[in-house]
């Protein structure tokens, strides 16, 4: 199986468990970039099966680059593959998978919306949804497959959530998310931290300054970020962007990034509309009023495997079955 960069432990150990109750064998293949973290997991994995009696060469982990891994993912012996990544290198793992019609699972990327009704009162949107809102798109920096990529809102709510997300997002703090013991830095002082690489911060930067261009607003963020203590860091600073419309290229990307992005709905059937816009349908979130019958219509006609109603990833809190449609695998 292959590894992302982000949740690197979780995405390796529930595969690993998952493999060995059924009696084989795996072979793993992280992302490059997280080759220390995972083969550090992998060694836990491996120590539990010495302490259990059993070989720990039922697991095995390979480092390598991407050309090499089509050596794996073709190859006549492995009889099942997962993958986890982007849409594009799971057309490479699935074309290489098909030289020995080995069979796939593939968890790809998402576009998450959260959708946003007018039957909300301005008390539950600053008190409730808000936090959720925050919570969705900034946590792991926005390094988060059902993270919330659009929040689609209609016309009140979307008026009322410029001012309240601007505040928020313009006060969160960059910074590591482990305590230092060279500077004395502390994790309670840090709201965001580093982006694994910074080697996509081009293609972010592209992307919004295009989105600009096509009429979006730019409430704060945008740029990189260089951080006093730790310059080494891969920072991209906290952003909040309106005026966002499906056409735009910033709409139609998944940006693991720490970015907000608010598009106006005009009724409740154009947020349905404008939240099955892109190729992806991972996650979503409907946010309104328990009575609003708008609520049920959003949660049956939205394009996505999973579907939160006023919450925020809560089938993936619960352990319910985890998955997309669409491009998202």
């Amino acid at each position: 199986m292959s590894v992302t960069t982000s949740y690197p432990f979780h995405n390796a150990l529930s595969p690993v468990i998952s493999t060995l109750f059924t009696g084989s064998a795996l072979l793993l293949k992280p992302s490059e970039q997280t080759a220390f973290s995972s083969s550090y997991f992998t060694s836990i994995a491996r120590n539990a099966l010495s302490a259990c009696s059993h070989s720990p060469n039922l697991i095995q982990s390979v480092v390598c680059w991407p050309q090499t891994a089509n050596h794996l993912t073709s190859h006549p012996g492995i009889s099942h593959i997962t993958f986890i990544g982007s849409s594009s290198v799971a057309h490479t793992v699935c074309a290489s998978a098909a030289k020995a019609v080995t069979p796939v699972c593939v968890e790809l990327g998402g576009k998450d919306p959260a959708v946003i009704f007018d039957s909300l009162t301005r008390s539950e949107l600053e008190n409730k949804v808000l936090p959720i809102l925050m919570k969705g798109i900034f946590t792991s920096a926005g390094q988060n497959c059902i993270g919330i990529e659009r929040i689609i809102a209609c016309p009140r709510s979307y008026n009322l959530l410029i001012p309240l997300l601007e505040k928020r997002i313009r006060n969160l703090r960059l910074g590591p998310s482990l305590p230092s013991s060279t500077n004395g830095t502390s994790c309670s002082t840090t709201d965001v931290g580093p982006l694994i690489s910074s080697s996509r911060f081009p293609q972010l930067q592209s992307l919004i300054s295009s989105a600009l261009t096509q009429g979006a607003h730019l409430h704060c963020g945008g740029k990189p970020y260089s951080h006093p203590s730790h310059p080494s860091g891969h920072y991209f600073t906290p952003t909040f962007l309106s005026g966002i419309t499906p056409t735009m290229p910033i709409a139609q990307t998944e940006l693991f990034a720490p970015i907000c992005l608010l598009m106006l709905a005009s009724s409740p059937a154009d947020a349905i509309a404008k939240a099955n816009s892109t190729p992806y349908a991972l996650g979503a979130s409907v946010f309104g009023s328990p009575s609003d019958p708008d609520l049920e219509r959003c949660v049956e006609q939205i394009d996505a495997g999973m579907v939160s109603v006023n919450d925020f990833g809560t089938y993936y809190a619960t352990g319910l079955p985890f998955g997309g449609v669409k491009g998202s695998g």
